[in-house]
């Protein structure tokens, strides 16, 4: 079977084992738990828009799933099963960010893709950070500058609570040669940012608006 599963959509399933999990552990009257497998497996379900037969039997365990070690096993089941993100080369990314001039790149190979919705680093010894993620299925890049804010917050784009910063682009206005600033606050480690995403319906938003 190729795999079929995104990296929000795992995290969304990591997400329910949790919450089955902790409605065992909590050992709730059993009239409660089925209520909670039947709301994880509908949650998991509903996560894609069409699975084959195969793939749905692959996902259907999930409510047997009683304790942790239970968990952690369905899961890494599931891992092989995960989409990775586009294998980038330095040629790749400097093809994206054409303007920028000495652009240091993140340390790629050390990346697990499988983990990965979106890319985003910042450059050392300044206050750039560059973004790259599939929106529309195409591949683009878009840079930035990013202020860390010093205090926790809600991320825009995986609506976690964590360290944010005011990431903002500039965007070409309405009269011709004339730029404006737009952006909003977004987790200060990407790495986890994509491991809390859920969806990607915050990130195509947030590309959007960047590139109105």
């Amino acid at each position: 079977m190729e795999a079929f599963i995104r990296n929000d959509q795992y995290n969304l399933i990591k997400r329910q084992v949790k919450n089955l999990v902790n409605g065992h552990a909590a050992a709730q009257h059993e009239g409660v738990l089925k209520a909670l497998k039947e709301m994880t497996e509908e949650n998991v379900i509903e996560a894609f828009t069409s699975l084959t037969e195969e793939q749905r039997q692959l996902l259907s365990p999930v409510t047997e799933v009683e304790n942790k070690e239970q968990g952690e096993k369905f899961l890494n089941g599931l891992k092989r099963y995960v989409i990775p993100f586009n294998k980038l080369s330095e040629q790749t990314l400097k093809k994206l960010f054409p303007k920028a001039k000495k652009l240091k790149l993140p340390d790629l190979e050390s990346m697990d893709l499988r983990e990965i919705s979106y890319l985003a680093w910042n450059d050392q010894g300044s206050s750039k950070m560059y973004l790259v993620a599939n929106h529309h299925q195409k591949l683009i890049g878009v840079q930035g500058t990013f202020k860390y804010a010093g205090k926790k917050g809600i991320c825009t784009i995986c609506h976690g609570y964590e360290e944010i910063g005011l990431f903002s682009a500039e965007v070409k206005g309405a009269d011709k040669g004339t730029f404006k600033k737009r952006g909003n606050y977004i987790c200060r480690d990407s790495e986890k940012c994509n491991l809390t995403l859920t969806s990607l319906d915050k990130l195509h938003d947030f590309i959007s608006r960047l590139n109105q």
